[in-house]
């Protein structure tokens, strides 16, 4: 009976140990498992608050762009990168970093930084069919299709599109027939695709990274030739324009029609005295000449390069309140200026090797008679400018161990006293846009400080 008792202790002693671990197992497994909850719920906390730095970097960062473009020493004119803060701005835990393009490298190994001038691109809603279709990527249908996208009238262009072409879609929608209102619009325009609109830079960064340049390996697909292939987005905007007004806010003096030596005859005389003012109003010919642009006045008045810049912004060709569209030549692509009447692809270097040599004639459009004829200026003249007024800051950022990547696109208008944002888009959908080192050394620092 003893040998009973001691054999139902023991087995009654087992399975009381068995639960007890059992239980131990459970509750550790609890644990384990609320631990590892809190911890995601940290990690992710975390995250959220690294990308509202972020985010609040990207604000701040803007505030300072406005700040700079409304203190312009040279207002008209894109800001010297020397003068102001580019990349790795520190706003609390957070940077920040302004996306731009260095026009005279074709295809940089590395994000260039800074303000990017709007107006070095051709204006969606007024460069001519002739002048589009000269852009890389562009075909003579979607060029087509863009002028009846934005013109009044229902009648199609030549292989262009018209509701007959978009109400066979699905789903079927209408032809604007109005001005493009963001760049944007272009993904709707018959005969626009990605390749056409994003080329190669997938991530709209100016920079060949490493998945556009590996072929079919990951997307986009590429060719692989170590060259950015970039698409129309690129080159096109739709925010350029000059007020009709000089720096104190008056209005400018119309040069073209009749009367118009008397109303530039004031102007000339308080600037270089009435024997001078008689001779170059001498020289430009009849009281009613019309002129083209202000380069041609420029070059038929005999005027030297510094007396035309002294009074390049006082003039105009309209009595309109702004001036639509001008492509500023002294910040404009190669890509860009090949597309300009009398300019073409033959001129274009040409015009990119003398702004290198001569930087310090880049704030008025006289210099372009230096380079350029009689004829091939006064073709030109009507579509250039030496002067911008909106540019566009793309601004990305990251929060605390480089975390919570943001990133958005503002563009700015300084034809008013204060500037102004017209136009704000959250681009942080296009994936990373910093850079291989920018990635490197940020997890690296990451990695040192956690």
């Amino acid at each position: 009976m003893r040998c009973c008792a001691n054999k139902c202790t023991g087995n009654q002693s087992g399975s009381v140990l068995v639960i007890v671990l059992w239980i131990t197992f459970g509750i550790v497994s609890l644990a384990l498992y609320f631990g590892q909850s809190a911890s995601l719920e940290l990690r992710a906390a975390d995250n959220r608050a690294a990308s509202l730095a972020a985010k609040f970097a990207i604000d701040g960062t803007a505030r300072y762009v406005s700040y700079l473009l409304g203190n312009l020493s040279d207002p008209g004119t894109l800001p010297k990168i020397a003068n102001y803060q580019q990349e790795q701005i520190q706003i609390g835990e957070a940077k920040a970093w302004m996306i731009g393009r260095d026009n005279q490298i074709t295809t940089p190994s590395r994000p260039y930084y800074g303000l990017v001038d709007e107006a070095s691109k051709l204006n969606l809603n007024t460069a001519t069919v002739a002048m589009l279709e000269l852009l890389p990527g562009m075909t003579s249908e979607l060029a087509a299709a863009i002028i009846d996208w934005r013109d009044e009238d229902s009648e199609m262009t030549e292989v262009g599109a018209e509701d007959e072409i978009y109400l066979r879609l699905a789903p079927a929608y209408h032809c604007k027939n109005s001005p493009f209102e963001t760049l944007g619009e272009l993904r709707m325009v018959a005969g626009a695709n990605l390749w056409s609109l994003y080329g190669e830079d997938s991530n709209l960064n100016g920079v060949l990274d490493q998945n556009e340049n590996d072929g079919d390996v990951s997307l986009p697909q590429d060719n692989r030739d170590g060259r950015l292939d970039a698409g129309l987005f690129e080159f096109l905007t739709i925010y350029s324009r000059e007020a009709n007004t000089n720096s104190e806010g008056t209005a400018r003096v119309a040069i073209t029609g009749t009367g118009f030596a008397q109303r530039v005859a004031p102007l000339l005389q308080e600037k270089y005295g009435v024997e001078r003012a008689n001779q170059i109003l001498g020289n430009t010919g009849p009281a009613n000449t019309a002129f083209t642009s202000l380069l041609e006045f420029f070059v038929r008045s005999g005027m030297t390069e510094n007396e035309f810049t002294n009074i390049e912004t006082s003039l105009s060709i309209t009595n309109g309140a702004y001036v639509e569209g001008l492509v500023n030549v002294c910040t404009a692509r190669e890509e860009v200026l090949a597309c300009i009447p009398g300019i073409g692809v033959e001129k274009a270097s040409e015009i990119v090797a003398y702004r290198l040599a001569n930087p310090d004639k880049m704030n008025s459009v006289a210099w372009v008679a230096s380079v350029l004829d009689a004829a091939q200026a006064r073709l030109a003249g009507r579509y250039i400018t030496g002067h911008s007024y909106q540019f566009s800051a793309d601004i990305a950022a990251v929060g605390r161990y480089g975390r919570g990547f943001k990133r958005e696109r503002f563009i700015f208008d300084t034809t008013s006293a204060t500037p102004r944002i017209v136009h704000r888009e959250d681009l942080t959908h296009h994936g990373w846009a910093l850079g291989r080192q920018t990635w490197t050394d940020l997890r690296q620092f990451a990695g040192m400080t956690q």
